[in-house]
């Protein structure tokens, strides 16, 4: 057996506690793991010793929070994502959004900016055409007709065969999967851009809504005194061949809570106008949105590490 290489580790605590403690614990990561898992699990295992040592955690202490863990993990399905809805409350997708996707300042130019996921999109959603709506079922004086181009972030070149994933929620501020009197992938759509790099359909200008407080995310929100709502905004997720997928969000520039949004996913380049809209009997808003893409070469030159194009294709949520 090949002999373990120790993982170095300071403890910069006093020695109230065992000072080598943290130190054994790193140390004992076997020899197989891989170097990046062996320096996540350092970090993360030096950072969480310290963190208990700082506030002397308490075993009932720890206990609610490990109860926290488990009640998020029972109310998980394929309709809600607890775990990643107390991760977006501490700031966590919406920092690690930044980290991942980060361009350098210096580029002259930047592809659309990102934002997080968030925990109700839906795989498969239905593809639709050009100038489709993907609302069902509900009547709204909010239509809104929302069109632009997906162009090369670089060149300005048309990027033919993007497809974008688009959702929001209903007037009642609920995402189809949480709301049993709408239709299936309700306000869901996939549309694809022809050579023309051009796009256009029709939903509904969104809403601010309160993300779900009825487990462990809102009883953090609760206990940190501080409100669930999210501004209005649309999701998206753009992918094309050869591109670096965008995930992001647009907000509406009337709505309340951009600058406290609970989840802190708000950036100054999503935030847009919906604008009065004439002559179209359909839609009483217009919303224009350009939007740019990097290659996967393009974004290797000017980012911090993002997808892969291996792990980008299909989207499938490796992205």
């Amino acid at each position: 057996m090949a002999a373990h290489h120790p993982v170095e580790a300071v403890d910069h605590r006093s020695h109230k506690f065992n000072p080598h403690f943290t130190e054994t614990v790193i140390n004992a990561t076997g020899p197989n793991a891989t170097p990046r898992v062996r320096k996540i699990a350092a970090s993360l295992i030096q950072h969480i010793h310290d963190f208990a040592r700082e506030n002397e955690i308490t075993i009932d202490e720890w206990l609610v929070g490990l109860e926290l863990m488990n009640e998020a993990g029972r109310m998980s399905n394929d309709r809600r994502n607890e775990g990643q809805l107390l991760c977006d409350v501490f700031g966590l997708e919406s920092l690690v959004d930044e980290i991942t996707y980060k361009l350098a300042s210096d580029a002259k130019d930047e592809p659309t900016a990102t934002a997080i996921l968030g925990p109700f999109w839906r795989e498969e959603a239905p593809q639709k055409k050009m100038g489709e709506t993907i609302v069902s079922g509900i009547e709204s004086k909010d239509r809104t007709w929302m069109h632009g181009t997906v162009a090369d972030f670089r060149t300005g070149s048309p990027v033919e065969g993007a497809v974008l994933d688009v959702w929001h929620t209903a007037p009642n501020g609920l995402y189809e999967q949480q709301d049993p009197d709408q239709p299936e992938y309700n306000l869901r759509g996939r549309f694809t851009t022809g050579k023309d790099g051009k796009y256009d359909f029709y939903c509904l200008k969104p809403v601010p809504y309160p993300i779900p407080f009825d487990g462990p995310a809102g009883k953090v929100l609760q206990a940190l005194d501080r409100h669930p709502y999210r501004p209005a905004h649309i999701h998206f997720i753009l992918t094309a061949p050869g591109y670096k997928p965008i995930v992001t969000q647009l907000f509406d520039r009337q709505s309340k809570y951009l600058e406290d949004d609970a989840v802190f996913a708000v950036k100054e380049s999503l935030i847009m106008d919906f604008k009065p809209l004439e002559g179209n009997p359909q839609a009483e808003f217009d919303l224009e949105m350009d939007f740019k893409m990097a290659t996967f070469e393009d974004a290797k030159k000017h980012a911090q590490a993002g997808p892969t194009e291996e792990s980008a294709s299909g989207l499938n949520v490796k992205i």
